[in-house]
């Protein structure tokens, strides 16, 4: 099962850094799209270049973000020792760290750093490499911005357009979807070699794994959307990238799930399930101590180990504000997919791939749609709301219901609905909600689901 427990990385709707909860930083796979795209690139023989190649001083590496169009100090952001910002730079040397060789020594890996098996994620996942290129680096610029030989010498040209970038091998970032599929390659996992994080590898000792794409965007971001970026790409829609994000994570779950990665020998690999549901203290006493609790998006027997659902409770929250004629036939497969684990894993895949299928028409229709600011709104009560906070019964999804409240806050701020001042104040009723998930061991369903009310109730005042 997917790890042990960590905390998150809470942020303050003043753009601060107010940590809640510390997330396990994990690099893995492309979605369909994506794969594609790197399908595309070594077809045209796109290379790697390196780090170095962007760290001139009159390119990214300057110490002062002062440059015209773009910062100019991004490879100092990325090199940030002490936090979330710094993280991709770190990637590599954390393998060389106590817990990488113990869980290397333990898997029989040989040297973590040089195991294609961590590889894959904490270094960029390269297919040609120049001749500069230095897994070292850990996760660099082309791991998320794309092989760089087709565009390097031209991106910065007079006249040079994202488009043209793109169209030479640059990563649409921009686009949530194409954003979602390179973070889940490693926040997730993937099918490619050295990108999926099994179960072996979680009893290792390898931290739990975790995604929010708006969040994440967040942590990592390196850019300012000023007027000038706006004209490029377009200003970056904080509640569609949320959105677009549970969708593809769902996807990406289910649809690796249904592959070969799905089962491990004569078991079922439990990567896919939660956690805590196995992962809690056993009685043994004469009256009994129930650990557990029904929960009414999951029609399984007491007793089974319930797949991970945290995005597809978030999902369906979304689907009813963004997409509502997609609503029902989500929900409906969603609970098709649970009923189907308790039969066999034909029919658990069968079901996975209907349920996936309805993902990707979310993330589509969420991609395509028109939301304005007060979704936001709507969105966090519909979280907190009847229909969907019955479903917060374990940890995991908890985790992801506040994670989805300060990221919809944050987004009312963004749009202008809420003045950080007014976001400033409530910001103790989301801590609170945080805090109710902060230690896995100590998690309490309604506890949490109090929390989270409370937090929602704030955030609806401010409307």
């Amino acid at each position: 099962m997917r790890g042990g427990g960590q905390a998150i990385i809470g942020r303050s709707a003043l753009g601060g850094g107010l940590v809640a909860l510390l997330l396990a930083l994990l690099l893995g796979l492309p979605d369909l799209a994506r794969s594609a795209d790197a399908a595309g690139a070594q077809a045209a023989g796109r290379t790697y270049v390196c780090v170095a190649s962007c760290a001139g001083s009159t390119c990214h590496g300057r110490m002062e973000a002062d440059g015209k169009v773009v910062r100019q100090d991004e490879l100092k952001l990325w090199q940030e020792p002490s936090t979330p910002g710094g993280a991709h730079s770190r990637a590599f040397a954390v393998l060389g760290g106590t817990r990488g060789r113990q869980i290397a020594a333990t898997l029989g890996l040989g040297e973590a750093t040089a195991a294609p098996a961590c590889l894959g994620c904490h270094s960029t996942p390269a297919g040609a490499r120049g001749p500069r290129f230095l897994a070292q680096d850990g996760v660099g610029c082309e791991g998320c911005h794309g092989a760089a030989s087709g565009w390097i010498a031209t991106h910065y040209a007079v006249g040079a357009t994202h488009a043209a970038n793109v169209v030479n091998g640059m990563t649409a970032l921009d686009r949530p979807q194409v954003r979602a599929g390179v973070c889940l390659d490693c926040h997730f996992g993937s099918a490619r070699p050295g990108q999926f994080v099994d179960h072996r590898m979680m009893a290792a000792g390898h931290p739990r794994v975790s995604f929010e794409l708006d969040l994440f965007s967040t942590m990592q971001a390196h850019h300012n959307e000023d007027a000038d970026y706006a004209r490029r790409k377009g200003r970056t829609d904080s509640l569609k990238l949320w959105a677009v994000g549970q969708a593809s994570a769902a996807e990406r779950a289910l649809t690796l799930y249904s592959s070969a990665k799905g089962s491990e020998g004569a078991f079922p690999e439990f990567y896919f399930f939660d956690c805590q549901s196995c992962h809690r203290r056993i009685y043994d006493q004469a009256e009994r101590s129930k650990t557990w609790e029904a929960n009414p998006g999951r029609p399984i027997p007491a007793g089974m180990p319930p797949f991970n659902d945290e995005n597809m409770i978030m999902l369906s929250a979304a689907a009813r504000v963004i997409a509502p004629g997609l609503a029902g036939r989500f929900d409906a497969d969603s609970r098709a997919f649970h009923a189907a684990l308790a039969r066999d894993r034909p029919a658990a895949i069968a079901a996975g791939t209907r349920l996936a299928a309805s993902a990707r028409a979310l993330a589509d229709a969420f991609g395509a749609a028109a939301i304005n600011g007060d979704m936001a709104f709507t969105l966090v009560a519909e979280v907190a709301g009847g229909a969907i906070a019955p479903r917060f019964t374990d940890y995991e999804g908890s985790v992801q219901a506040v994670m989805a409240v300060d990221t919809l806050l944050n987004s009312l701020v963004k749009s202008g609905r809420i003045t950080i001042g007014a976001a400033a104040g409530i910001r103790a009723d989301v801590n609170r909600a945080y805090a109710a998930v902060h230690e896995p061991n100590a998690y309490r369903p309604a506890d949490f689901r109090a929390a989270l009310a409370s937090a929602a109730r704030s955030i609806g005042a401010l409307r």
